[in-house]
């Protein structure tokens, strides 16, 4: 057999017709509302938070009830999701859009705008952050860059997409940087000298340095210190320029991991922009669109971003602080330990995903590569990252977000005090909705990648089996981490 790919794509059509979609929203919807319904009944445990600190919580209930609740409710909604078997149905789910307008003296003007604001911020990191004061609640930088940006600002990718191409000031500092060189450049790729990355290097360049970035913001004082997180900027600022200036826009697309953080976790959004111009879609169907580049590392990169935030969150638990703190204590250095913890679970990550990949090949039965099935299935796992990473960090932003606004209000003169906001006890239940939200929203799409990849429906709900199981690994994995209360690394 081979893979069915006939049929109208997204990209070719600016409309499809939604088709028999009721029926499929009303099963939908009670199976949303069910699994609303189980979670809610299920009050969860404390959480911790991001790089400036934590909070604890008690824990209203155990915490295998809760990750068990999770596993059950990914399951349960796999289980409904078999029952939808009308291909163009799920297509006119799929491929719905409405569009809307944006004029171009608009889309001009909030460009320049955007990326003006990016290159301010910019420079007040770096001001602040060798020259503001030393509190991490009153120094720009750190509530900017935690708060504001790794915690508020990709949270704005998924809900209303990606606009990280035009924000991003390291892309202008290159554009102009690139402008200001006289040497000549190489047409194909619009890079200076005609450098060009290895095709064969895929984009595990941006895996490698996702890693590094979240291993530095873990074992070092980056999110506490300014000084540090100011050097770190500076550091990483030289080096995107750098190889943006040699390589061209093929280092924001294959090597920088933040611009292919934002990208995938774009892709979730409902407010999409294609050939068609600007649309509002139901959110993570982008994600049916089309697989991932035949490239290396493209399924590997989506991986490692649910990984790293799983790690980060991790780091934090009382289980790790009881299986490192005693080697930490006992002499060994904690650098490797931490290191060999990172590289190990993104392994395990990868290896159990891969495996999930040659099962699914066995059971659909089908002559379609292990390597396609990989690529074409690894966006269902992106809306699991989004939904653990919201609830990972938006707590986080929103309870400093009072000290970042008094702050940035004047960043070279801060108040003497913050406050940070006291969330709700509810709160809780949100975040477990958002994972949980994430991984269905995973089976969805799973659901959708599997009738446009194999023909036949036996084939296509067979084929899903592996992938649920792994599915509900990460969800449970997801569960615990985050029901856990929070307590400072050793390190």
């Amino acid at each position: 057999m081979t893979a069915d790919r006939s049929g109208d794509r997204p990209r070719d059509r600016a409309r499809a017709p939604l088709g028999a979609t009721g029926r499929l929203f009303g099963v939908a919807g009670r199976a949303w509302l069910w699994a609303v319904g189980l979670v809610a009944a299920v009050a969860p445990a404390g959480a911790h938070s991001g790089s400036l600190g934590g909070a604890v919580t008690s824990t209203t209930v155990p915490t295998w009830l809760t990750v068990l609740t999770g596993g059950v409710v990914v399951g349960a909604s796999f289980l409904f999701t078999t029952l939808l078997t009308d291909h163009d149905a799920m297509r006119g789910v799929n491929w719905w859009r409405v569009g809307v307008p944006s004029p171009a003296v608009v889309r001009r003007g909030g460009r320049w705008l955007l990326r003006g604001v990016a290159l301010v911020a910019l420079a007040l990191v770096f001001v602040t952050g060798f020259a503001g004061p030393a509190e991490p609640t009153r120094n720009f930088a750190l509530l900017f860059v935690w708060a504001g940006w790794w915690a508020g600002y990709t949270v704005s990718s998924y809900a209303v997409g990606n606009t990280w191409p035009t924000v991003n000031p390291w892309r202008a500092l290159a554009t102009a940087a690139r402008r200001a060189v006289t040497a000549v450049r190489d047409g194909a790729t619009g890079a200076v000298g005609g450098a060009r990355l290895p095709d064969s290097y895929g984009v595990w360049p941006a895996v490698a340095g996702l890693l590094a970035l979240v291993f530095l913001e873990v074992v070092s004082p980056v999110g506490e210190n300014p000084r540090t997180l100011a050097a770190v900027v500076a550091g990483y600022s030289v080096v995107t320029v750098a190889g943006a200036v040699r390589y061209g826009d093929a280092w924001f697309d294959r090597v920088d991991p933040v611009s292919r953080v934002f990208a995938v976790y774009g892709r979730v959004a409902p407010l999409q922009h294609d050939e068609n111009g600007l649309s509002v879609r139901i959110p993570g169907t982008a994600l049916t669109d089309e697989p991932l580049p035949d490239r290396p590392g493209e399924a590997a990169f989506v991986v490692a971003l649910l990984w790293v935030t799983t790690f980060d969150g991790l780091v934090a638990t009382p289980t790790w602080a009881g299986v490192v703190g005693p080697v930490v204590d006992a002499g060994v250095p904690a650098l490797p330990v931490y290191l060999l913890a990172l590289v190990a679970g993104f392994a395990l990550f990868l290896w159990v995903y891969r495996v999930a990949a040659r099962r699914m090949r066995e059971r659909a039965d089908t002559y379609v590569a292990t390597g396609e099935i990989e690529r074409w299935f690894a966006p269902a796992l992106v809306p699991i990252a989004a939904g653990y990473h919201v609830a990972h960090f938006l707590g986080y932003f929103l309870a400093l977000s009072p000290a970042l606004a008094a702050v940035a209000a004047n960043p070279l003169a801060p108040p003497a005090g913050t406050v940070a906001l006291v969330l709700p006890s509810w709160f809780s239940t949100l975040k477990l909705l958002c994972v949980l939200g994430g991984h269905v929203l995973a089976v969805w799409v799973a659901h959708s990648l599997a009738f446009e990849l194999f023909p036949g429906v036996l084939a296509a709900i067979r084929s899903q089996f592996p992938s649920v199981v792994v599915m509900i690994f990460y969800t449970m994995t997801s569960l615990w981490v985050i029901t856990q209360p929070y307590v400072p690394p050793p390190l």
